[in-house]
C-alpha cells in the first residue's frame, strides 16, 4: 500500500489538467494545493498557497466550516456572523416558526444581537489542520497476511492516532481517501452557540420550490444568516446570555465589483459523497434499480405530503423542512439518471474497464494484483443485489416514509430488556430519552398526512423488496396493520403514553408489546436486522476490499490520468470559472440571471412563484443602488467548479479571495457529476452574493448587519 500512496504522490502532479479554461474535474484537498496549485494560476488566481491553506497563519480555510454536520458555512464579519443556504438552516427556521410568527413564510431579521435567536441543536467545525497519516496508520500491515488481519492493525493504529491527538477542545479523526490507499486526520473543533440572524422569506429563500429544484435558469436567493458565539476566550461554550461573538481566524471581504464570463471561482466546502470509480455492475444496478425504486417511493411520500400543505397553513408550515429534505433528492436522483443515461455512463465504463484490463495485462505484477478485479466486482454485485436493493429501501421507509414507523422505535426497543433484568437499570435513561421527544414530534406532526404516506409508500417498499428479506406475510398484512396503528396506538395520545411509562412497569412492558404501531415497527426492525444487516455488512466489507485493490490499480497502471480522491464530507477545493453552458442541442444558457426574470416568474396562483408585495414594490422603485451591473441586478451565476451535496452554503471566491456568491445547487444536467463529470455541460449554481446584501439591507431592513461586514467596491 505504501507503494500505492507513493505511486499517487508522484503522479498526481503530472496528471493536472493543461487546457486553459475548461470545467475542471476534482475535488481536491487543501493541505495538498501545492499539487494543483499552477493549474489555478492558469485559470487566474492572485493568492498564494499560504493564503488559501495554511496551518501555522490565517488562511481562507479559517472563515470555512461545515454546517450541523450536512452543509457549508463561511464566515463574513469578525463578529462571527456567516451566510449559508436557507435550506440549510430551514429546519432551523422551521422550529423557530408557528402561526403566529410565521419565519418560513415571512422572514427573520434580528434588528440586534439581542434578537437573535439561539439554536442550541446546531453546531458549526472548523478544519485547524489536514495532516497526511497513511505511512502511521498502514504501520505493521504486511502484504502476505489475510486483509482481514491488516484491517484490525489499522483499525488499532487509528485509534491510538485519534486518541493521541485529541488534545486541548480539538478532535481529531482520521478518514479513508481513495478507497483506502491514503488517510488523513482532520483536526477539527467545534462550536456549538449558534443564533439565527436572519432569513428572508419563502418567496425569496424557496423561490421556485420544487419546481426551479436542479434547474437552470435559477432564481432563488438562497441564503441564511447566522452568528457563531463564544465564551470569554473565543473558546467553545454552550449557549450563555454572556457569551460574546466568535473573532474568527479569517473572514471573508465580500466584492460588489462586476463579474463577466470567465472570470475565475473556488469553491471551498465539505462536499459528501461521490462515487467516480463505481464499476460497470455497480453503475448499472443503481440506473436500472435502486434508483428508480427510490425515486418511486418519495414521489408517493411527496404527493401526500402536497395535499396536507395546501390544505392547511399549519401543516405547510409542519412539512416544509421535510419535504423539502425528501423532495431534494428526489429530484436530484430523476436529473441523474437521465444525464448518466444521455451520456452513456455504462458505455463508458465498460470502454474503460477493457482499458484496465489491456493495461493490467502489460505487466506479469499488474495482471497478478489487478487482471481479475473489475469481473470480481461485477459478479460479487449481481450476487448481493438484492440485499443491498433491500437496505436501500429500508433506508427510505424509515427515512423519508411514514413517521410514526420511525417514532415507534424510540418506544419499541424498551421492549429488548437484558437477558438479566426485564427492567433494566439502564431502562430509566430509555424511557426518559423516548419521552424526551414527544414535544419535538408531534409539533410537526400530522397524522392524517402521515396515514396517508403509510398507505402511498408501504406498497412500493412490499413490492421492491424480495419477500423473504421482509418480515412474514408483510405484503398481505401491512394494510391491515396501517389501520390498527392509526386507529388505536396508544402512541397519538401523549398524555397516555406518558401515564403509561411513568414509572415502568411489567404492565407497560406487556402494554408497549400489544401496541399496534410497536408491534409493527418491531417486525420491520427484526427482520431487517436478521435478514438483511448482517449481510449488508459482509456484502460492502468485500465490496471496499475489492474497490481497494481496483482504484490502487488506477493510481499505479495509469500515470496520464488525473486522479483526485472522492469526496467523503471533509473539506475540499473545487475551482473552475464563472460560465453558462449548452447541455443540448439548441439550448445555450447564460451565466447568470437577473431581478427581472424574479418578477418575470412571479405567479399568483402558483405558491412556488408567489412573491410579496413588499418585494414587488421594491422592484418597481428600482432601487438597487451599488449592486447593480450593468442596469441589472444578478440574482444567481453558473459556474463550471465540481460540487456535490455538502457544498451547500460554500463559499464562491474570486481570483483575490473575496466572496462573489454563495455555492446551494448544480444543474439538472449536472447532478450525474457523482459519478460522471462531463466538463461541457457540468456547472454550479451560486446566488450572488450582491443578492444577498440587497435582500439584507434593503428588503430586510436590516442594513446594521453591513456595517460589520468588509464590502469590496
Amino acid at each position: 500500500m505504501q507503494v500505492i500512496v507513493r505511486y499517487f504522490l508522484a503522479t498526481t502532479i503530472a496528471l493536472l489538467p493543461t487546457s486553459f479554461c475548461r470545467a475542471v474535474e476534482g475535488m481536491w484537498i487543501p493541505s495538498l494545493i501545492e499539487m494543483f496549485y499552477s493549474d489555478m494560476q492558469t485559470y487566474g488566481i492572485k493568492l498564494t498557497v499560504e493564503q488559501i491553506y495554511s496551518t501555522n497563519g490565517s488562511s481562507l480555510k479559517d472563515g470555512v466550516v461545515q454546517f450541523n454536520g450536512g452543509c457549508t458555512a463561511e464566515l463574513v464579519s469578525a463578529e462571527g456572523l456567516l451566510f449559508t443556504n436557507h435550506h440549510c438552516g430551514l429546519d432551523a427556521i422551521q422550529k423557530h416558526s408557528s402561526t403566529q410568527n410565521d419565519y418560513v413564510g415571512d422572514g427573520f431579521w434580528a434588528k440586534s444581537k439581542g434578537e437573535e435567536l439561539s439554536c442550541p441543536w446546531l453546531r458549526v467545525t472548523f478544519v485547524r489542520e489536514i495532516r497526511d497519516v497513511t505511512a502511521a496508520v498502514l504501520k505493521g500491515t504486511k502484504p502476505d497476511v489475510s486483509q482481514e488481519a491488516n484491517n484490525a492493525i489499522v483499525k488499532q493504529n487509528i485509534l491510538a492516532l485519534e486518541k493521541e491527538n485529541n488534545v486541548d477542545g480539538l478532535t481529531a479523526k482520521i478518514k479513508p481517501f481513495n478507497l483506502g490507499n491514503q488517510f488523513f486526520m482532520l483536526i477539527t473543533q467545534d462550536y456549538n452557540d449558534i443564533r439565527l440572524v436572519g432569513a428572508p422569506p419563502a418567496c425569496i429563500g424557496k423561490f421556485g420550490g420544487d419546481a426551479d429544484n436542479w434547474v437552470w435558469p435559477r432564481h432563488t436567493g438562497d441564503f441564511a444568516v447566522f452568528r457563531i458565539y463564544a465564551g470569554a476566550d473565543n473558546q467553545p461554550a454552550v449557549y450563555d446570555a454572556t457569551n460574546k461573538p466568535y473573532v474568527p481566524g479569517h473572514f471573508f471581504p465580500i466584492s460588489v465589483k462586476p463579474r463577466k464570463s470567465g472570470d475565475f471561482t473556488m469553491v471551498y466546502g465539505f462536499p459528501g459523497q461521490t462515487d467516480q470509480h463505481y464499476a460497470s455492475g455497480k453503475l448499472k444496478f443503481y440506473i436500472d434499480k435502486e434508483r428508480p425504486a427510490r425515486i418511486l417511493f418519495r414521489q408517493k411520500a411527496l404527493d401526500a405530503m402536497k395535499t396536507g400543505m395546501l390544505s392547511d397553513p399549519k401543516i405547510q408550515i409542519q412539512y416544509v423542512a421535510k419535504q423539502a429534505r425528501i423532495a431534494n433528492h428526489w429530484k436530484k436522483w430523476i436529473g441523474q439518471l437521465d444525464g448518466l443515461v444521455e451520456l452513456k455512463a455504462i458505455d463508458r465504463k465498460f470502454a474503460f474497464e477493457e482499458e484496465y484490463r489491456a493495461r493490467a495485462g502489460e505487466r506479469t505484477e499488474w495482471k497478478e494484483k489487478y487482471f481479475g478485479v473489475i469481473d470480481e466486482l461485477n459478479i460479487h454485485q449481481r450476487q448481493w443485489q438484492e440485499i443491498e436493493l433491500a437496505r436501500a429501501m429500508y433506508t427510505e421507509y424509515m427515512g423519508s416514509g411514514p413517521e410514526i414507523v420511525n417514532y415507534a422505535v424510540d418506544f419499541m426497543m424498551l421492549t429488548f430488556p437484558d437477558p438479566q433484568d426485564t427492567l433494566r437499570v439502564k431502562l430509566k435513561g430509555d424511557v426518559q430519552s423516548a419521552l424526551d421527544g414527544m414535544a419535538g414530534f408531534f409539533k410537526d406532526y400530522n397524522k392524517e398526512v402521515d396515514q396517508n404516506i403509510f398507505e402511498n409508500c408501504t406498497p412500493v417498499y412490499a413490492s421492491t423488496v424480495s419477500s423473504d428479506l421482509l418480515p412474514e406475510n408483510f405484503s398481505s398484512t401491512w394494510s391491515t396493520a396501517g389501520t390498527d396503528i392509526f386507529g388505536s396506538s396508544v402512541l397519538f395520545d401523549t398524555a397516555s403514553t406518558r401515564e403509561l411509562l411513568t414509572p415502568f412497569t411489567k404492565k407497560s412492558l406487556k402494554t408497549l408489546l400489544k401496541d399496534p404501531a410497536i408491534i409493527y415497527s418491531r417486525a420491520l426492525v427484526i427482520a431487517f436486522s436478521s435478514k438483511v444487516a448482517q449481510q449488508y455488512n459482509e456484502f460492502i466489507a468485500k465490496e471496499q476490499q475489492l474497490m481497494r485493490r481496483y482504484v490502487a490499480g488506477i493510481l499505479e497502471m495509469f500515470p496520464d490520468r488525473k486522479n483526485w480522491a472522492d469526496a467523503n464530507s471533509t473539506m475540499r477545493i473545487a475551482y473552475g470559472k464563472i460560465e453558462g453552458s449548452a447541455p443540448h442541442d439548441g439550448l445555450q444558457y447564460s451565466h447568470f440571471t437577473s431581478i427581472d426574470g424574479v418578477v418575470q416568474k412571479h405567479n399568483p396562483a402558483d405558491p412556488e412563484f408567489v412573491l410579496s408585495k413588499r418585494y414587488l414594490d421594491l422592484y418597481e422603485k428600482k432601487d438597487f443602488g451599488k449592486y447593480l451591473q450593468d442596469g441589472e441586478l444578478w440574482v444567481c451565476f453558473t459556474a463550471s467548479n465540481h460540487t456535490t451535496g455538502g457544498n451547500s452554503g460554500s463559499p464562491c471566491i474570486d481570483a483575490e479571495g473575496n466572496l462573489i456568491g454563495i455555492n446551494f445547487d448544480r444543474s439538472w444536467e449536472s447532478t450525474m457529476s457523482d459519478f460522471l463529470f462531463d466538463e461541457s455541460r457540468c456547472r454550479n449554481i451560486m446566488v450572488d452574493a450582491r443578492y444577498v446584501l440587497w435582500v439584507i439591507e434593503t428588503y430586510g431592513d436590516a442594513g446594521y448587519l453591513l456595517d460589520e461586514m468588509k464590502i469590496v467596491e
